[in-house]
């Protein structure tokens, strides 16, 4: 198991040389890299020189001591642009294709997409929606078995705007869960559970340790590793939020998980901190990382 991080959390600050040699110096092995770049037309990868620079990041990561374990695929397109079918066929799914062979080209093992969740609101529309993401991600695995890599199916919310709450979407109940990964029945095809998101929706019944424990060894294949208050998807770091991570490691050892340990964690200190406290805050990220797969470890032979 590889601790990873997003790398993201100093990309906006340091480039990203400076990036690995902070993350490795501070004991991480891997890096998530974000493709959200890529809803800009003016971005590197949506460019001709795409592959050389995504062969560019591996290369530097390298020479760091660090693999590129893990990559999200870009979701934050203006809406119009998602419930456009022109706008869809012609910009959105090329480029997440594109994400797909760029994230190879990285080394990564896994892609994470977000399932489709623009096109209407969830509530009255769970089949349908399950009909449009088997389509969707089933378009994808031709393309992940040409690159040789996984697409992270990940569990979703979405936001009542009327109420001022959040509530269900996309995989946010480990049944529905379960049922897409077993409707996409591909080795090309894994679980992303993000920890953070499981608590969120209003009247949520099941924690993180019961989706680990639903979807099993076969099925998980990655994380999002945050916390949370359980009323905002804070992505804090690990014990700043009030999830149980003694019930979430014990899990993760009980089905054998054999992915990587991967922080999707937004580190505030970062953006307010000087430039000499960025190794602190790194090192104490590594070793509450540490810490919890210890705990995984320990769990395996229970």
């Amino acid at each position: 198991m590889k601790l990873s991080v997003n790398v993201e959390n100093l990309m906006g600050r340091y480039d990203f040389e400076r990036c690995a040699e902070i993350y490795s110096s501070a004991g991480f092995d891997a890096l998530d890299y974000a493709l959200t770049d890529m809803v800009k037309d003016a971005s590197v990868f949506n460019g001709d020189d795409y592959a050389k620079y995504a062969e560019d990041i591996a290369k530097i990561a390298k020479s760091k001591g660090l693999v590129i374990n893990q990559t999200h695929a870009p979701f934050t397109f203006h809406h119009k642009l998602w419930v456009d079918e022109n706008a869809y066929r012609d910009i959105i799914y090329p480029r997440l294709v594109r994400s797909i062979e760029i994230s190879a080209i990285m080394g990564a093992k896994v892609v994470v997409m977000h399932p489709l969740h623009h096109f209407f609101p969830y509530k009255d529309h769970v089949e349908e929606a399950f009909e449009a993401n088997v389509e969707f991600y089933g378009s994808l695995i031709p393309y992940c078995k040409e690159y040789g890599i996984k697409v992270g199916v990940e569990n979703m919310w979405q936001h009542d705007s009327l109420r001022g709450t959040i509530v269900h979407d996309t995989c946010s109940r480990k049944e529905e869960f379960v049922k897409y990964i077993d409707a996409l029945n591909s080795e090309y095809v894994t679980a992303c559970l993000d920890l953070g998101h499981v608590g969120l929706p209003q009247c949520q019944e099941d924690e993180a340790h019961d989706f680990i424990l639903a979807l099993g060894h076969d099925r998980l294949g990655a994380l999002h590793v945050h916390d949370n208050s359980y009323r905002a998807d804070d992505h804090a770091v690990p014990f700043l939020g009030k999830m149980d991570w003694e019930k979430i490691t014990a899990a993760l050892g009980q089905i054998d998980y054999t992915g990587d340990f991967t922080y999707e964690a937004n580190v505030p200190f970062y953006r307010k901190s000087p430039d000499d406290f960025t190794p602190i805050g790194t090192k104490y990220m590594a070793e509450v990382g540490r810490y919890l797969m210890s705990k995984i470890e320990a769990s395996r032979s229970k």
